[in-house]
């Protein structure tokens, strides 16, 4: 009887074990696995309080300014790692004053985002404008304190033709809906592939001697990203 009753606990625990076990395997099918992309950090100060000190520092990261400019796109890739490189230049020892800095951006809604963000740059306060102008770049930005101005630009061959072909399309309103899937996917995977690779290869930093501040008003750049939001989905 006694042999009986050890079987049997036995067997209740083998059951049981087994159960843990096989419910620790089970794969959920439908489960979304999301991939993030990772970037660089800036590293910025600025005063305390309302009116304090210099002395509070902060990190911004891509994911900031994307929660700022309300998507992640390729634009805000070129802008986030473009400035970073252009900092780099004006602050070596690599804190980033944004009381001290300014900057000229071309008119795209993601770059000029990237620009106001990261330096804290403001048209009211003569530290930031729009200037389609900028040759063979897309920032101009300058140290206040000591006057060094350093432009920015992607070099020729980075960004691939397709995505300028179809993106012009876009803002005539004249890509179909597929396409439009399609300039996604291209965008995405260009991000992609400039945030895993080094950005000293695709950014030219190159310094202005004496650089002339002549702030641009003007309030009616094309805002690009948004002349597609009604449009159909693919194959709807």
């Amino acid at each position: 009887m006694q042999h009986k009753k050890i079987i049997l606990i036995f067997l209740v625990l083998f059951t049981l074990f087994s159960c843990k076990k096989e419910n620790k395997t089970i794969i959920k099918p439908n489960k979304k696995v999301e991939t993030k992309i990772k970037s660089p950090k800036i590293t910025v100060i600025d005063t305390d309080f309302s009116k304090g000190r210099l002395d509070l520092q902060h990190e911004i990261t891509l994911q900031d300014i994307e929660k700022f400019h309300g998507h992640l796109c390729d634009g805000l890739v070129v802008g986030f790692l473009g400035i970073h490189q252009g900092l780099k230049a004006l602050y070596p020892n690599g804190i980033v004053d944004r009381t001290n800095t300014r900057i000229v951006s071309k008119s795209s809604p993601c770059l000029t985002d990237v620009a106001v963000y990261v330096t804290g740059g403001r048209f009211q306060f003569n530290t930031f404008y729009v200037d389609n102008a900028i040759e063979n770049g897309f920032y101009i930005i300058q140290r206040i304190d000591n006057g060094k101005t350093v432009k920015v630009a992607m070099n020729s061959g980075v960004k691939p033709a397709e995505i300028n072909i179809l993106g012009k399309k876009a803002i005539q309103r004249e890509l179909p809906a597929c396409d439009l899937d399609k300039l996604k996917r291209l965008e995405d995977n260009f991000s992609k592939k400039l945030l895993s690779e080094d950005p000293k290869n695709n950014f030219t930093v190159t310094e202005i001697k004496d650089f002339k501040w002549q702030p641009i008003l003007k309030n009616d750049y094309l805002k690009t990203d948004i002349l597609n939001k009604d449009a159909k989905k693919c194959n709807q």
